[in-house]
């Protein structure tokens, strides 16, 4: 019996997504001037204020407040006539140092084993699906193409009454068999200047974001809401406060997939609720790339201070290949070859998905996977090979 789903998407300028852009990029200017800076930075943004809280440890100086400003500049609220202007809101600072406890069982030379430990406990989830070319679900990729076409017509393309908050969300139905077949419903919000009329955003909205975007799965039967209130003139910070790490299923699945509720923005590496999650997308990418499944979550568990993941477990929902190179195949047997091809340890994370270069502020925006468009290296998959002749 066909079925329905829905995924969101949200702009740069929705004041969660601000938040976590601000937090990411005090990360990268640390991780610019100390690559094994250890950051916990959180965010929150309200009418014409900005506060980031947290812990830090590195041999940099980071100019917290500017970097703040100017990645609200950035976003694109630079007049104050937007409510919230990079110039004129306050910036409140209140990072301390990162607790010793914790780093007792971080670092290589004061833990136990004498290798990183997980820099928490925690469960993390990682997902792959052969739907889109970048092997991650309908609903979300189309909901991050419409945000980011919002953001693309806002800047360049000549629709200079829309302001930088927004938001997307669309409805695919799946047939029988589980296939995306057509878009039901789709629902875009945005900012835009008092004087515009509703329907001339409606009619551009729809020429501009929706159909270049789900045109090839749009019919006669789907649905469109666009500004459904009728006005959306007070937006970002002082329609809504805002908060670093309040949008995880934007940044991962759209709900597709399960989330093990650790956020990414504003964390280093050793945190693995960022780089496990990292891991387990490029897991679970290598299995549906190889061929071996048509869906695949990874999930990787960690006790803090521990290297080695206590659990790694895979769900391949029945999609599973029954046979490779003359041997059944189960999801067991996939986990057995995982671990033998990736080494899930912090420090190996680390390494292998190149997690110490200042890369996480352009990531704060429109997902954490399937961004083949920038390049991450947990969207590479070069251990196919390995992976078959392990199992």
């Amino acid at each position: 019996m066909s079925h329905l789903f829905t995924s969101e998407s949200v702009t740069e300028g929705h004041p969660d997504k601000l938040c976590d852009q601000i937090s990411d990029a005090i990360l990268d200017d640390a991780l610019r001037q100390d690559p094994h800076a250890h950051v916990a930075c959180e965010c929150l943004a309200t009418t014409g204020l900005v506060v980031v809280a947290g812990e830090m440890r590195t041999s940099g100086y980071i100019d917290i407040a500017g970097v703040a400003r100017e990645t609200v500049r950035e976003i694109g609220y630079d007049d104050a006539v937007y409510g919230f202007d990079h110039k004129a809101c306050a910036v409140i600072v209140c990072v301390g140092a990162q607790s010793a406890d914790i780093a007792l069982g971080v670092d290589e030379s004061t833990n136990k084993d004498q290798e990183q430990g997980a820099g928490d406990q925690g469960l993390m989830f990682g997902f792959a699906c052969n739907e889109t070319a970048e092997l991650m679900p309908l609903p979300i990729s189309l909901a991050h193409g419409l945000t980011k076409k919002l953001a693309t017509v806002r800047k360049a393309n000549g629709l200079h009454y829309l302001r930088p908050d927004g938001k997307s969300q669309v409805t695919v139905q799946y047939s029988d068999d589980g296939k995306p077949e057509r878009v039901e419903c789709v629902v875009v919000s945005t900012q835009h200047a008092e004087e515009v009329s509703h329907e001339q955003i409606c009619r551009e909205i729809r020429s501009h974001v929706i159909e270049p975007v789900c045109g090839a799965y749009i019919d006669a039967k789907t649905k469109f809401h666009i500004n459904p209130t009728g006005r959306f003139v007070i937006g970002g910070p002082p329609g809504d406060c805002g908060l670093t790490g309040r949008k995880i299923i934007v940044d991962t699945y759209g709900g597709y997939g399960r989330h093990g509720g650790g956020a990414f923005s504003g964390k280093d590496p050793s945190k693995v609720d960022r780089s496990a999650a990292y891991a387990a997308r490029w897991v679970a990418k290598h299995v549906v790339k190889a061929g071996l499944a048509g869906k695949c979550e990874v999930q990787i568990a960690y006790a803090i201070g521990i290297a080695a993941p206590v659990s790694i477990r895979v769900d391949t929902f029945g999609t599973l290949k029954q046979v490779q190179g003359g041997h059944a195949l189960s999801d067991r047997s996939i986990e057995a070859a995982i671990a033998k091809v990736f080494d899930l340890r912090p420090a190996a994370i680390i390494h292998d998905l190149e997690l110490l270069q200042p890369q996480y502020k352009k990531l704060a925006s429109y997902g954490h996977m399937g961004r083949e468009d920038l390049g991450v290296v947990w969207e590479q998959t070069p251990r196919l090979e390995e992976l078959l002749s392990a199992l």
